[in-house]
C-alpha cells in the first residue's frame, strides 16, 4: 500500500538515525511446496529492502513499480540462489551418510562420533550424542550422562511407541528438565536405534544465531512503557525465541532416518554374530587372511546395496557388476541374480555413452571419484516399455582392507521423469515453433498474449498480413497499441469490442469467429475472422489468450453456410429420430401389457412358446431404443444385463425374426437343432446375443440366391473348464448360405470401424462391436461353392454357476 502509517517502533528507528521518509518493499520467495494445499504455489515473506531519506519524498508510480519489478527478479534470483543451497546441502548429507556407512562397515559404532566425518557433519547442530548399550558418547555441546539417562527415561515413557523425536523446544514437548539445561540445550532430534540404544543431535538457544546492528546499549537509557521502541522490540522477540533452538528441516529429518535405518540393519548384524570386531579379531587370530579379505568386500558391498534408498550398484576392478539393490532392479526390470557378472560397458548402458561410462570408471579405479555424471541404462523384462532409465550417479571407489581400489560403487538418483518431460517439452517446443512459424499459406495468422494483453506471439503469417515484424510487436499492448495505433481499426466502438474480446479469452471465455476488421501498415483495409481462446499452463492457471484470424473470403462465407446449413440438418434428424424412440415406447408398453394378459390365460405349449418369442422381440425392439446414442458402444461402455436363459429361447427369437423374408424370397430354413442344445441353460444377457445373431441372419437371408435357395443354421456347443473347477459353454454359430453371399463392400463396412457406407453396414458394425463387448467375435468366410458367417463366443454354465453358489 502507498498509504500505510509506519509502526511506532519504525518512525523511532528512523529518528536515531535521522530519516525523515523511507520506502520499504518486500522480498518475496517459493514457500515450502508440501505445505502447499491449492494449485498456486505457496509464497512467503524473505525480507525488507528499505530506502531511507533525510527529506520529504514522494515516490511516483512508475519509479515504484520499476522498484516493485526490481525486487521481483530479485526474488526470483534469490530463490534459485536458495534451491541451489538446498541442492548442494542434499548432496552433502548423501556424501556424508556414504562415508558414514562406509565407516560402520570397518569399525564399531561408535566410530560415527570418534572418528571424522562424524554425525555432527550429516545434519546442522552444536552437539550431538550416541547412547549405545549402556555407554555415553558425546560431541559438541550435550547434556551430562545423568541428565541424558533421564531424557532415555522419559523418551521410553512418553514416546515408547514412536521410532524418534524431533522439537525445537524440550520445554515445548513437554519434558520437565528441560529448564535444566539451560539455553545450551534448546532443541533435540533423537532416533531409536534399538529398544536400548539412541542416537541425539541437540541445538542451542536460537537468539545466539541473530546479529543485532544498531545503537549500543547506555545503562541510562529507558524505554517509555507505552510505546515499542527498537531496544524493547528486541527484547520482546527474544521472550518469544526464548528456550528454542533452530527448526529442523525436512532434508535434514530425511538424513537422520537414513542413518537410523543404516544403524539399526548394522546393530542388527553385530547382535547376531556377537560384535564384528570379536568376530574379526577371532578371524585375525585364527590367520585367515585371506578369509577377512573377502568377508569384509561382500559385507561392505551387500550392506551398502541393501540399506540405501537411492539406486546404488557396483562393479569390481573388471567392470563387472557385484552388487545390485533393489531400487536399481526395480528401475531397470534386471534381477540381482540377472545382472550378476554381467559387463556395465558392454551389457547395462547404451552405446552412445559408452565411452563416457568407460571413463568413468578408469578414473574411479585410478581414485578420480566423479560427481553428477548422467548414464543411461538399458531396460529388461517388464520395464522394457520404458525403452530407458536415465540415473545421475556420483562415483565412489571401493578398496580392501589394505587401502587397494577393488571397485567402484555408484550411488544415482533417478531422473527418468524428469528426463522424459524435458526431451517432451523440447519436441512440442520444436513442433510448435515450426507450425506456428511455418511461411506455408496454410498456416493461419496467430497472435497471442499474456495476462495484461500484452503481445507474446506474431508469427509469419501475421507478419505478412500486417505488414509488421514480430520484433515490432512482441511486449507492446494489443489492445491499443498494436491493433489501434499501428493497425488502425474503424472508430472507438471497434476497439472496444477487441478488448472485451480479449478480456474473456483471459477470463476463461472462448470466442469463436468474431468479425475483426483493420487496416495493415499500407492502409489495406483487412476483414477476417478471429478466434480468441484461453492459454494455461502446465498447473490449468490462465496465463494469456490465444488468436486466430481467419481471411473472410467469399469461398469461406460460402462453405461456413453450408456448414451451417449441414449441422441444421443433422439437428433436425435427430429431434426426428428422438421422436420416433420416444412415441414408439407407448405402443410397446400396449405389447408388453397384452402378453401379460396372455399369460394368465390357458395357453397351449406352441402359444406359450410363441408369447415368449414375442416377448423376447419386444425386449431387443426396448434395448434398440435405449442405443440411441452410439458414442457408448463405440467407446466399450455398454452395460451388459446378465441373468439365466435357455439357449432354445433366443434361437426361436432370432428365427421369428426372418421367417417372413425367408417366405417372401421362398428359401428354406435348415436349422435341424438337438433338444439338449435348446434346453441348454446359460448365463449372460440373452437380449444382446438375441440382437447380434438376428443382425447377422438377416443379413445372410437377404443375399442367399432366390427363388429354391436355402440358409442353415448350426450350433457346436463345449464344455471348457477352466481354475477353481468353474465351466464355461463355448458356442459355435453358423450361419450358412450357398453362392458368394454378402458384397464385398458390406463386408468392408462391418470390419471398418470409422467408415460404413450403407444401414446394413453400420447395423453389421455395432453388432460386431456388441459381439466384442461381449467377449465374443465373428468372422466371414467365403468359399467357392457357399458363404457364412463363423461366429464364437462364450458363457458361464448356469448349472455348474448353481452348484459352486451352493
Amino acid at each position: 500500500s502507498t498509504l500505510r502509517a509506519p509502526h511506532g517502533c519504525h518512525a523511532q528507528y528512523m529518528a536515531n538515525m535521522g530519516s525523515n521518509a523511507s520506502l520499504a518493499m518486500a522480498v518475496i520467495i517459493n514457500g515450502n511446496d508440501e505445505e502447499s494445499s491449492s494449485m498456486r504455489q505457496l509464497m512467503k515473506l524473505w525480507g525488507l529492502v528499505v530506502c531511507h531519506h533525510t527529506s520529504p519524498r514522494c515516490i511516483p508510480f512508475p519509479l515504484r513499480y520499476a522498484c516493485e519489478f526490481l525486487m521481483q527478479a530479485f526474488g526470483l534470483q534469490l530463490n534459485m540462489e536458495l534451491q541451489l543451497a538446498a541442492q548442494l546441502k542434499e548432496k552433502h548429507i548423501m556424501r556424508t551418510q556414504t562415508l558414514l556407512c562406509d565407516m560402520l562397515l570397518r569399525d564399531a559404532p561408535t566410530g560415527i562420533i570418534t572418528q571424522s566425518p562424524s554425525i555432527v557433519d550429516l545434519v546442522k547442530c552444536d552437539g550431538a550424542a550416541l547412547y549405545y548399550q549402556g555407554k555415553y558418547c558425546t560431541l559438541g555441546v550435550t547434556p551430562t550422562e545423568g541428565q541424558i539417562k533421564d531424557i532415555v527415561e522419559w523418551l521410553l515413557a512418553y514416546h515408547g511407541d514412536s521410532t524418534g523425536l524431533t522439537t525445537d523446544s524440550l520445554a515445548d514437548a513437554g519434558y520437565p528438565g528441560a529448564a535444566s539445561l539451560g539455553d545450551a540445550v534448546c532443541g533435540m532430534a533423537a532416533a531409536y536405534i534399538t529398544s536400548k540404544d539412541f542416537l541425539f543431535w541437540f541445538r542451542s538457544h536460537t537468539a545466539k544465531e541473530i546479529k543485532w546492528g544498531g545503537a549500543k546499549h547506555h545503562p541510562e537509557d529507558k524505554d517509555d512503557g507505552h510505546r515499542m521502541h527498537p531496544r524493547s522490540s528486541f527484547k520482546a522477540f527474544l521472550e518469544v525465541v526464548k528456550s528454542r533452538s533452530v527448526p529442523w528441516e525436512n532434508a535434514e529429518m530425511d538424513a537422520i532416518h537414513s542413518l537410523q535405518l543404516i544403524l539399526r540393519e548394522s546393530f542388527r548384524d553385530a547382535e547376531a554374530d556377537n560384535s564384528k570386531a570379536m568376530v574379526n579379531a577371532r578371524i585375525r587370530d585364527l590367520g585367515l587372511q585371506g578369509m577377512d579379505e573377502l568377508s569384509s568386500v561382500a559385507r561392505e558391498m551387500v550392506r551398502l546395496i541393501e540399506t540405501a534408498t537411492a539406486p546404488i550398484f557396483a562393479v569390481d576392478s573388471s567392470g563387472l557388476i557385484n552388487g545390485w539393490n533393489a531400487k536399481i532392479a526395480e528401475l531397470t526390470g534386471l534381477s540381482v541374480e540377472e545382472a550378476m557378472g554381467k559387463s556395465l560397458v558392454h551389457d547395462l548402458v547404451y552405446k552412445e555413452i559408452a565411452d563416457v561410462v568407460d571413463k568413468l570408471l578408469t578414473h574411479a579405479l585410478r581414485g578420480e571419484e566423479d560427481k553428477n555424471v548422467e548414464i543411461k541404462l538399458r531396460t529388461f523384462g517388464s520395464q522394457q516399455q520404458k525403452k530407458a532409465v536415465f540415473v545421475v550417479v556420483n562415483a565412489c571407489s571401493s578398496r580392501d582392507y589394505t587401502n587397494n581400489i577393488v571397485g567402484v560403487c555408484f550411488v544415482g538418483q533417478d531422473i527418468t521423469g524428469q528426463k522424459v518431460v524435458m526431451d517432451k517439452f523440447i519436441h512440442i517446443q520444436g513442433d510448435y515453433k515450426a507450425i506456428v512459424h511455418s511461411p506455408n499459406p496454410l498456416i493461419p495468422p496467430i497472435f497471442a498474449s499474456d495476462e495484461n494483453t500484452s503481445c507474446s506471439e506474431w508469427n509469419t503469417a501475421m507478419e505478412k498480413l500486417t505488414g509488421w515484424a514480430r520484433g515490432d510487436t512482441i511486449g507492446k499492448m494489443l489492445v491499443g497499441e498494436i491493433f489501434g495505433s499501428c493497425c488502425r481499426l474503424k472508430g472507438p466502438d471497434a476497439l472496444t469490442k477487441f478488448m472485451i474480446v480479449m478480456h474473456s479469452a483471459i477470463g476463461g471465455q472462448d470466442t469463436d469467429k468474431f468479425p475483426f476488421s483493420f487496416f495493415d501498415k499500407n492502409g489495406k483495409f483487412v476483414q477476417a475472422l478471429l478466434t480468441a481462446s484461453k492459454r494455461v499452463n502446465m498447473d490449468g492457471r490462465i496465463i494469456g489468450a490465444f488468436c486466430f484470424l481467419q481471411i473472410a473470403s467469399p469461398e469461406l462465407q460460402q462453405t461456413l453456410e453450408i456448414q451451417r446449413q449441414q449441422e441444421k440438418k443433422c439437428f433436425a434428424r435427430m429431434k426426428e429420430l428422438a421422436y420416433v424412440c420416444h412415441e414408439m415406447k407407448n405402443p410397446l408398453s400396449g405389447i408388453r401389457f397384452t402378453n401379460m394378459l396372455l399369460e394368465s390365460t390357458d395357453l397351449s405349449d406352441d402359444q406359450r412358446q410363441f408369447l415368449e418369442t414375442n416377448g423376447s422381440c419386444e425386449k431387443q425392439i426396448l434395448k434398440i431404443i435405449k442405443d440411441i446414442d452410439l458414442e457408448r458402444i463405440e467407446d466399450g461402455c455398454l452395460e451388459l444385463d446378465t441373468t439365466e436363459f435357455l439357449l432354445g429361447n433366443v434361437i426361436n427369437a432370432v428365427v421369428s425374426q426372418v421367417m417372413i423374408m425367408l417366405r417372401e424370397r421362398d428359401l428354406q430354413l435348415i436349422h435341424e437343432i438337438p433338444e439338449e442344445i435348446k434346453t441348454m441353460s446359460l448365463f449372460g444377457d440373452q437380449v444382446r446375443l438375441q440382437q447380434v445373431l438376428a443382425e447377422f441372419l438377416l443379413d445372410i437371408v437377404q443375399h442367399a440366391p432366390s427363388p429354391k435357395g436355402w440358409v442353415e443354421i448350426q450350433i457346436k456347443p463345449s464344455l471348457k473348464q477352466i481354475s477353481d473347477g468353474i465351466e464355461v459353454v463355448h458356442l459355435q454359430f453358423r450361419m450358412v448360405c450357398p453362392g458368394e453371399g454378402l458384397p464385398p463392400e458390406l463386408v468392408q463396412d462391418m470390419f471398418h470401424a470409422n467408415r460404413w457406407i450403407t444401414q446394413e453396414g453400420l447395423g453389421l458394425s455395432m453388432c460386431r462391436k456388441i459381439l466384442k463387448l461381449m467377449g465374443g467375435e465373428v468372422q466371414y468366410i467365403r468359399e467357392s461353392e457357399r458363404s457364412y458367417f463363423l461366429i464364437f463366443i462364450e458363457f458361464p454354465n448356469s448349472n455348474q454357476r448353481e452348484k459352486n453358489v451352493k
